[in-house]
């Protein structure tokens, strides 16, 4: 018997929620894009926010001592990851601390590195902070993305890479990258002196008992040019409370760090975040088993009715989150054209490949997190325009 409430969709138009603008304009569009998820929170997250609306006064906080005895619970119960307070910098997000490691540890013009296709920040904020994009192509091996290790190490070489900016587990593919890859890529990044970033946002949605790898459980000595990112606001829906935690145990990397933090005034956290990231630590584990066990069902369901109603459209099926990568490409059509139907004939709203990098070629991003009978009403719309296309 479950325990909380997956099936009924929350009125996202009331909270001006992003995934839902389009809506205001067409009431008949399904929104499956952002990551972030139409579920509620588990009842232990209301009540400790609605206490927290009830204490009158929102000046200035400190972090609580609990709130990084959370983290360190969290990371070592559920991860395998040792780490002391010292270790753990807070931080807004993991975006905004991807601008801030490239600006730490590169000058304008180094080379940083990153697998594509991949979350399109990573690229935005090498970008724009004028640093030289290297990208690294993932490779497609038994319907799943992996890493073509001997031009990576290439890559690293021929461009003189400084950072390199790594996802795990991989947005959008869902790739939870085993002990065997993570342990070559710190052995290429240590020979050739390139700093890790390693975003593990999404390391507590591992699907069908796969367990992620934190870079930092690998090999001890990886912590000495390695960086993680990590955070609850993806795992229990809290994306809009900005906070999240990255551990550096290299007190001159972790120094760096946070001196490019403090010049960018991005040492300040808001206060319902410092709240909402404790109490998912403390309290949100029932929650999260629970929608686990809703996502592989989700996604196994959306699996099939895609295998017997579009079986040319190639969908990868993710280890890990709640996304779930779409590749029109055996169906003959330019990117344009797939995006048309999608947009104006399924009437649906997925993220763009693209946007992933040149990989994404007629490939969309599909968010999973949905009550059941919205994600599979999406899917017939998407074989409703496809299904006369098979070549």
């Amino acid at each position: 018997m479950t325990r909380y409430n997956f099936t009924s969709l929350p009125d996202r138009l009331a909270t001006n929620a992003i995934k839902w603008q389009k809506t205001r304009e067409d009431k008949d569009l399904l929104p499956l894009w952002i990551a972030d998820m139409d579920f509620q929170v588990f009842p232990e997250m209301t009540a400790a926010l609605t206490q927290f609306a009830k204490r009158s006064v929102f000046g200035y906080d400190a972090p609580a001592d609990s709130l990084f005895e959370a983290i360190i619970d969290w990371e070592q119960n559920q991860h395998g990851v040792e780490v002391a307070r010292e270790d753990i910098v807070l931080i807004e997000g993991a975006v905004p601390a991807i601008s801030t490691v490239v600006q730490a540890f590169t000058e304008e013009g180094d080379a940083v590195l990153i697998n594509t296709p991949v979350y399109p920040p990573f690229a935005r904020s090498v970008k724009l902070n004028k640093r030289t994009l290297v990208t690294n192509s993932l490779v497609v091996e038994d319907g799943r993305f992996a890493i073509d290790f001997d031009q990576l190490e290439r890559d690293i070489v021929d461009n003189s890479v400084k950072l390199y900016i790594f996802c795990n587990p991989h947005n959008p593919g869902g790739r939870v990258w085993d002990m065997a890859e993570l342990k070559r890529l710190g052995e290429i990044c240590r020979q050739h002196g390139v700093i890790m970033v390693s975003d593990e946002i999404h390391q507590d949605l591992t699907l069908w008992g796969k367990r992620h790898q934190s870079f930092y459980t690998v090999d001890r000595s990886f912590a000495e040019f390695a960086i993680i990112l990590a955070s609850a606001t993806k795992t229990f829906n809290i994306a809009g409370t900005k906070n999240s935690f990255v551990l550096i145990k290299n007190p001159d990397l972790r120094k760096a760090f946070t001196d490019r933090q403090l010049a960018n005034n991005q040492h300040e956290i808001s206060n319902l975040g410092f709240v909402a990231t404790e109490v998912a630590l403390r309290e949100g584990l029932p929650w999260l088993t629970e929608l686990k066990v809703v996502l592989e069902d989700n996604i196994s369901d959306l699996l099939g009715y895609f295998a017997k109603e579009l079986p040319d459209l190639r969908v990868m099926r993710p280890e890990a989150t709640y996304l779930l990568w779409l590749d029109f490409s055996a169906y003959g059509l330019k990117h344009s054209e797939v995006a048309r139907r999608l947009e104006e004939e399924a009437n649906v709203q997925l993220n763009d490949g693209l946007t992933f990098g040149r990989e994404g070629k007629c490939c969309f991003r599909l968010n999973a997190a949905a009550p059941k009978a919205l994600i599979m009403e999406a899917a017939a719309r998407i074989a409703g325009a496809f299904n006369n296309e098979r070549t």
